[in-house]
C-alpha cells in the first residue's frame, strides 16, 4: 500500500511539470511573457462589518431629506364587515402631496408603490361587500385620482370609478326564449294516380 501511495505521488509531480513545460512552450509560440504570475497578495483580516453595516445605515438616513411614510399595519383577511369609525375625515383635493393626506386622513392601512404612482389603502367599513378599501392614487407624489366608499372620506375631484350601488337581480328571471323549428314543408303530390 506504501509503495503505491509513493508512487502517486511521483507520477503527480511528473504531470504538475510536463503540464507546466506544455504550458511555457504554448506560451512562447503565442508571444505571451513566459513569467510567473506574481503571489498573490496576503489575506488581509476583515474589516468590522457591523459597525461598517451600522455606519452604512446612518449614513443613508442622513442622506434622505423627505420623511418616509408610516408603515403599514399588518392585515388579515376579512371575511365580514367591521364597521369603521374614526375622527379622520375630510376632503381631499386633486394636486395634495402624501403627507397632507396623512394629516388629514391618518396613515393608511397599506401602501403600495409602483413605478411612478403610489396607493393609499384606507379603511372604510365595507372592505368585505364593496371588494376593497378606499384607494388614493398619486402620480410623482400628488394625487390624481380616489376610489372611496365611507362617508367620512371625500374627494373634490372627478373619480375615475362611479359611486358605489346595491346589486339588484334582473327581473324576470331567465328570460330566454327558443323558437321552435319551423315545420316540414309539405310532401309533394304522388304522380301514381294517373
Amino acid at each position: 500500500m506504501t509503495v503505491a501511495i509513493l508512487g502517486c505521488d511521483q507520477v503527480n509531480t511528473q504531470v504538475n511539470t510536463a503540464k507546466a513545460k506544455l504550458k511555457l512552450a504554448w506560451d512562447k509560440l503565442r508571444g505571451r511573457s513566459t513569467a510567473p504570475a506574481p503571489p498573490p497578495p496576503p489575506v488581509r483580516p476583515a474589516t468590522d462589518t457591523a459597525a461598517t453595516r451600522v455606519a452604512a445605515v446612518e449614513r443613508q438616513q442622513a442622506a434622505s431629506q423627505r420623511p418616509r411614510p408610516p408603515a403599514a399595519p399588518q392585515g388579515h383577511a376579512l371575511t365580514r364587515d367591521v364597521p369603521y369609525v374614526s375622527d379622520d375625515t375630510g376632503t381631499i383635493n386633486p394636486g395634495m402631496a402624501e403627507r397632507e393626506i396623512y394629516e388629514l386622513w391618518a396613515a393608511p392601512a397599506a401602501v403600495r408603490r409602483v413605478g411612478q404612482y403610489t396607493y393609499l389603502f384606507f379603511r372604510n367599513g365595507c372592505e368585505y361587500t364593496c371588494g376593497t378599501m378606499d384607494v388614493v392614487t398619486l402620480q410623482n407624489g400628488h394625487v390624481v385620482d380616489a376610489i372611496l366608499r365611507w362617508d367620512g372620506h371625500r374627494y373634490s375631484g372627478e373619480s375615475s370609478s362611479p359611486p358605489g350601488r346595491v346589486p339588484i337581480a334582473n327581473p324576470g328571471g331567465d328570460t330566454l326564449h327558443i323558437a321552435p323549428p319551423p315545420a316540414p314543408p309539405p310532401a309533394p303530390a304522388s304522380h301514381d294516380a294517373q
